[in-house]
Order: structure tokens, then C-alpha cells, then sequence
């Protein structure tokens, strides 16, 4: 049985839209409080609107068995042009997710959404890969893990593939480490090309609520 949350209603309860409520804070507590109901903050462009709080249905993930990785793509993966790490700039990922080209002006992640997951990271909650092209942050992905879900929220590149390269490496990492529910939000043509699917809320949340209580650590 899934406990209720400390701070939202039901995700269930959302709108046609996914829309649960306004308002809140985006302090750790609050934070993965709603990572572990369902829930994710994603504010309103316009700037005098309050933070809102989402749990779209139906729900895309990527299901970590069903990955698809084009030839192309791993023969970039090993052909050494990209070298990988992860949580070694989880700043520089968040920022240049926000600042890449072709976003500015028109990001979700505002300075305070920057400061927040910063924070989820120093505490060990939030987690990067970063693609590096000799000494320069070439792209890289990163996200939220609660036990066995990792909650992917952005990824971006500079170099061409750099972003793809890190997420293959993420998906790999994740196997290994026996995770179980990689949620990206929303379907896009991208990465549906690469095998991530749409599944309701209703099973989203019921493997949420197994996956959040796995002894996982990333």
C-alpha cells in the first residue's frame, strides 16, 4: 500500500493536463516527497505565476531492458571521442541544460529550480553524467534517484552526440546497479526512437511505490 504524501493531494487528483497544484517549496523535503508520489515541479513560464506541480497521464519511461542504441551511436560510444564521468560537474549539466542555445529564454529552469537541484545533489539525492570532449563539458544528462527510480529530468550538448553518449552511459550504470523505474516524463520522437514508451499513471505510480523502497544506492 502507498503512503500518502506529506504535501500534495493524490497524483491521481491531477487534471486533464497532469496538473496537481500550485505552490509549495522546492526545499529537498519537498522535493522527494513528490519524486516518491509521482510528482515533479515544472514552473509556468510566466514569471508571476506560483510553482506548479505535475503527474502526467499517461507517464514516459524508459524501460532499461528495452534500450535501443543505433550502430551509429555505439560506435561513437566506443570510439573514444567522448570521455565520461559521472557527479563530477552536476553544476555545469543543470546550467548548461538551462543555457544551451537553443533554450535561453525559454527554460523551465530557473535560477531558484537550478539552486534547488543543486542542493538535492550536495545531499546525494540528485546525479549527473557528463560527456567531455578533451578538458571541455561536451553534454551530459541528469536526474533524481529515490531507491530504485531515477527520475531523468534534462539533458543537453554542446559537441553532437554528447548528450546521447551520456545517457547510453546512464542507462548502463543503471542496470548494473539493479534499478528499476527510469522516468523521463514526456515522450518525445527522440527517445521513443531509442525505446522509451508511455505507460498510464496508474501502473507508473504502483511501480514507483516498489521502486522507491529498493536499497539502492547510485
Amino acid at each position: 500500500m502507498r503512503q500518502a504524501s506529506k504535501y500534495f493531494p493524490p497524483a491521481e487528483s491531477a487534471d486533464c493536463e497532469g496538473l496537481v497544484g500550485f505552490g509549495g517549496e522546492l526545499s529537498p523535503d519537498w522535493l522527494l516527497d513528490a519524486y516518491s508520489h509521482g510528482i515533479f515541479p515544472w514552473p509556468i513560464t510566466d514569471l508571476e505565476a506560483p510553482l506548479a506541480w505535475w503527474s502526467p497521464d499517461p507517464r514516459a519511461v524508459i524501460e532499461l531492458d528495452r534500450f535501443h542504441v543505433s550502430r551509429r551511436l555505439r560506435r561513437t560510444c566506443r570510439g573514444g571521442k567522448f570521455r565520461v564521468t559521472r557527479n563530477r560537474d552536476f553544476a555545469g549539466v543543470i546550467r548548461g541544460c538551462a543555457m544551451v542555445p537553443s533554450r535561453r529564454g525559454q527554460t523551465w529552469l530557473t535560477p531558484e529550480m537550478i539552486d534547488a537541484y543543486v542542493r538535492l545533489h550536495q545531499l546525494g539525492h540528485a546525479h549527473s553524467v557528463e560527456a567531455w570532449r578533451e578538458d571541455e563539458l561536451a553534454g551530459g544528462v541528469y536526474g533524481v534517484a529515490i531507491g530504485g527510480l531515477f527520475a531523468a529530468e534534462s539533458k543537453f550538448y554542446r559537441v553532437r552526440d554528447a548528450s546521447k553518449v551520456a545517457l547510453v552511459h546512464l542507462v548502463e550504470h543503471l542496470r548494473e546497479r539493479g534499478y528499476a523505474l527510469l522516468d523521463i516524463q514526456q515522450l518525445t520522437p527522440h527517445a521513443a526512437g531509442m525505446g522509451a514508451v508511455e505507460i498510464t499513471r496508474a501502473e507508473y505510480l504502483e511501480r514507483l511505490a516498489a521502486a522507491v523502497e529498493l536499497p539502492i544506492e547510485f
